[in-house]
């Protein structure tokens, strides 16, 4: 049976500020170097670790900044010890996750163990149904954190899950329409488009391919109102989405995505979907790749050396954090809402945010895909640090006021970068 949606207490907006934060980032990669570049020009915290399997990595990062708060480190991020040790070690108040998802357990449990509070950007990882995978799910996204909410929550501790741009920017939408918008919550369908363009690159993906690989040929879950959450084939339900300030139409498919697990916990949304606009191109490839066993994560031996074809894919590949002088275009990140408006009329309004490459280079010198998903877990870490969002237990974006983050995100005293709405055809 698909288990229901639970509720847990949201944060409040009036919790007491708590001390200047010691913060966490483990992994120094496109993400995480963006997530740096974006704290240092914010005050909330008094030491920020960045830490990495290879230390030079974080040292070549602090050493560019030239930031007395910032320290580099090593971490082996499959190891909840190693991650534990280096909390107690610093005093970390908050870890933030910024590796791909197969590190989430470790570090997650690290966390817990070392009594900090924890965010990522992507949650545990899924396995489809071993005998239907395209109508049921089997272990979803997030299931193995979401089975420890009690132990979060009777230990006083926080895991703020899901709290990156998609997901993360997407749920604050949500929680805002809800509030502020709708009185009825038809669908919350996050739609993902970009315009970028990769300059001398046959095939050179704006995001780590390991974790794309993991989001676009798992199958997709759709979450309905009286049915639960239930999967489809890959690549399903195509449709024709007009994307805001230039990017134009894309088409987008349904994938797996947190959002969809996430949004009927804490909305009363009847309906949630995520749909990305991947493009003929690279759904061929991600299906080759599944063709020809090369998204595996499992070793095979190769001439005596067990290597994981999906690493290997991944080491071929470019980099996606140097993609960013021979990147151009724009990525837009949303969710569209359907249903009936405050004043009981039918409404449709898409609420998104941008992110230019040309801006987020000059300003950030991170490409416009990490940068975009860096940002939310920057202003979720000073939302908590300064005791504006509180709690306790495994809560998703959702559960948290969305005014504070939004305002944050947009204000000139904030990080200036506003969000949008745009209404569409009902």
């Amino acid at each position: 049976m698909t288990p229901e949606p639970t509720a847990p207490a949201p944060g409040s907006p009036d919790a007491a500020p708590t001390s200047p934060a010691r913060i966490l980032i483990v992994g120094a990669g496109g993400v995480g170097s963006a997530a740096v570049r974006i704290a240092v020009r914010r005050t909330f915290f008094e030491l920020l670790v960045v830490a990495d399997h290879d230390p030079a990595r974080p040292q070549a990062l602090v050493d560019s900044l030239g930031d007395p708060r910032l320290l580099g480190a090593s971490v082996d991020a499959s190891s909840a010890d190693s991650v534990t040790a280096l909390i107690r070690e610093h005093g970390i108040t908050h870890v933030l996750n910024a590796v791909d998802p197969r590190f989430v357990m470790p570090i997650f449990e690290g966390a817990f163990a070392g009594g900090a509070v924890y965010l990522d950007m992507a949650m545990s990882l899924s396995s489809p149904h071993p005998d239907e995978p395209h109508e049921l799910t089997g272990v979803m996204l997030g299931d193995e954190q979401f089975a420890q909410e009690a132990r979060w929550r009777d230990a006083g501790r926080l895991a703020l899950v899901g709290m990156g741009v998609e997901p993360g920017m997407s749920d604050v939408f949500a929680r805002w329409a809800e509030d502020e918008l709708f009185s009825e919550i038809d669908e919350l369908g996050v739609r993902d488009g970009a315009n970028l363009v990769v300059e001398g690159h046959d095939f050179a993906p704006s995001f780590s391919i390991w974790t794309t690989i993991e989001e676009c040929l798992n199958p997709p879950v759709v979450w309905e109102e009286g049915r639960g959450w239930y999967t489809t084939a890959p690549f399903s339900e195509p449709e024709v989405f007009d994307f805001p300030e230039g990017i134009g139409p894309v088409e987008c498919v349904n994938v797996e995505h947190e959002e969809v697990l996430l949004m009927p916990r804490w909305t009363s949304a009847k309906r949630v979907t995520f749909k990305y606009g991947l493009g003929q191109e690279f759904i061929d490839v991600l299906r080759t790749l599944n063709k020809l066993g090369l998204d595996r994560t499992a070793p095979v031996d190769v001439k005596g050396v067990q290597v994981s074809p999906r690493d290997v894919v991944a080491a071929v590949l470019p980099d996606p954090a140097t993609l960013g002088d021979v990147m151009s275009g724009k990525t837009c990140a949303g969710v569209w809402v359907r249903g009936t408006g405050k004043d009981g009329q039918p409404r449709s309004t898409y609420l998104y945010h941008v992110a230019d490459n040309e801006t987020s280079m000059r300003e950030y010198g991170s490409q416009a895909v990490v940068w975009q998903t860096a940002l939310g877990p920057v202003i979720a870490l000073e939302l908590l640090a300064t005791g504006v969002w509180s709690g306790v237990g495994i809560l998703g974006p959702e559960a948290f006021p969305a005014g504070p983050f939004l305002d944050l995100l947009s204000s000139p005293e904030g990080h200036d970068s506003p969000w949008g709405m745009v209404e569409k055809p009902i």
